[in-house]
């Protein structure tokens, strides 16, 4: 079935594929590590020997991105080249070198009894995964959905569609090649978005739903999903420059923070700054970001002593720019720099720059977000930088995973008991 296919029973499909990928998920608790990465490792093979068919199948994609208003930037992420389509191959290739989360022993005892127990990682099942349009998502979450021992159902954007059925299409091949059962991997074939509404209402097919996008795609299915969704809703995350910050380094890392990428979840959308160290470095850091093209909206104290910024209100504090705007504001003490943290920020990614022990100690402790930095960039929050080797995502949850999603992320566990006779009084 072809990406665009009109389907006249909508909900039966949806139902169909739902069924398909839960036989497929049961089958692939047997599939051995060595099946999966020699799939892994002949879907890059493929990848790389039909890129002429995906460039085609992409050339139509981007010249219908006008009929979807995409704009610049938004094309040049659909665009795909040799070297991008090397890049995808070459990511599935690191995954194939992962260690295989499935069958790992997390922890395991010998009763007094003789039972052997043993706390086991296992797949999570079926996972429905909703991504923006980037034909690369295609291919980076059927890597670590199957790697994990799990069935995917993607969902990309239609903008996309005739380069993820591409893919789709040689990693099925690979697939009926390598023992993977086909209906492991399965890209929904319609545009359709009551589509993603009839998968929702699904849980006796569909473990966990994955959503990767806008603020409003996550709201939606947050609140239509009848099974768990790992999520994080935004990335407003914050710089702290501490009484004891050293300055260059608060220069350095605030920059990177902010300007190393500014359109993607970890980069640094607030900065505060202790007011012990605000007369003599929040100039010079707020200079720093005003070279590069970064408008500072700042409290009364930032903009006494940063004239050049804007007002910031409220609003300003909550706020994703996911581009060159930063809120800034002055605080009183580190007590008073967590408080606004946890109360403006989104539990994504937070920085302190400091030389003192004991208050990056507090910091680490009582910051409640996915991930906590020391002397060291925001932007370092990624599966790839932590040494996961991949992410299908940065989760800001505290139930099932948090933070980067790497293979052991799409895992869960079992009880495994080991006996020879036992039974209990």
């Amino acid at each position: 079935m072809t990406a665009t296919a009109a389907i006249s029973d909508l909900k039966a499909y949806c139902e169909e594929v739902a069924r398909r990928a839960k036989a497929a998920a049961a089958k692939m608790g047997s599939v051995l590590g060595r099946q999966k990465n020699d799939w892994l490792r002949l879907g890059a093979k493929l990848l790389r020997e039909r890129q002429d068919e995906l460039l085609a199948a992409n050339d139509r994609d981007v010249a219908n991105a006008p009929e979807f208003g995409l704009t610049d930037a938004q094309v040049d992420r659909l665009r795909l080249n040799p070297s991008r389509i090397e890049a995808i191959a070459r990511g599935m290739e690191e995954v194939a070198q992962l260690p295989d989360p499935v069958g790992q022993v997390i922890w395991s005892s010998v009763r007094p009894n003789g039972l052997h127990v043993q706390k086991v990682r296992v797949p999570l099942g079926v996972i429905f995964f909703i991504y923006e349009s980037r034909p690369n998502v295609t291919a980076d979450a059927a890597a670590l959905c199957v790697k994990s021992g799990n069935a995917v159902i993607l969902r990309g954007g239609k903008e996309a569609a005739h380069s993820s059925q591409k893919i789709v299409d040689l990693l099925w091949e690979a697939a009926d090649r390598t023992g993977i059962p086909r209906d492991a991997i399965q890209l929904i074939a319609t545009p359709d978005r009551q589509a993603v509404g009839y998968l929702l209402q699904m849980p006796q097919y569909i473990d966990v739903v994955i959503p990767r996008g806008g603020e409003g795609l996550i709201r939606r299915v947050t609140e239509e999903a009848k099974m768990p969704v790992i999520k994080h809703f935004t990335g407003n995350c914050h710089v702290y420059l501490d009484a004891s910050a050293d300055p260059d380094l608060a220069v350095k890392i605030t920059v990177n923070a902010k300007c190393q990428r500014m359109g993607v979840c970890n980069a640094a959308e607030s900065l505060l700054v202790h007011r012990a160290v605000a007369e003599s470095l929040l100039p010079r850091v707020c200079a720093a970001l005003a070279e590069r093209g970064i408008e500072i909206r700042g409290c009364p104290e930032t903009l006494r002593l940063f004239p050049q910024g804007k007002p910031a209100c409220e609003e300003d504090y909550y706020t994703e720019y996911l581009g060159p705007i930063i809120s800034v504001k002055v605080v009183e003490s580190l007590d008073e720099a967590i408080c606004h943290i946890n109360h403006y920020g989104s539990h994504h990614t937070d920085a302190i720059i400091t030389r003192d022990l004991q208050a990056a100690r507090r910091f680490v402790a009582e910051v409640d977000s996915s991930a906590v930095m020391v002397n060291a960039s925001t932007r370092f929050n990624d599966g790839y930088e932590f040494g996961l080797g991949a992410e299908i995502g940065i989760s800001t949850d505290k139930f099932h995973a948090r933070g980067p999603c790497g293979l052991e992320e799409l895992t869960s566990y079992k009880w495994v008991v080991f006996g020879d006779g036992q039974v209990r009084e």
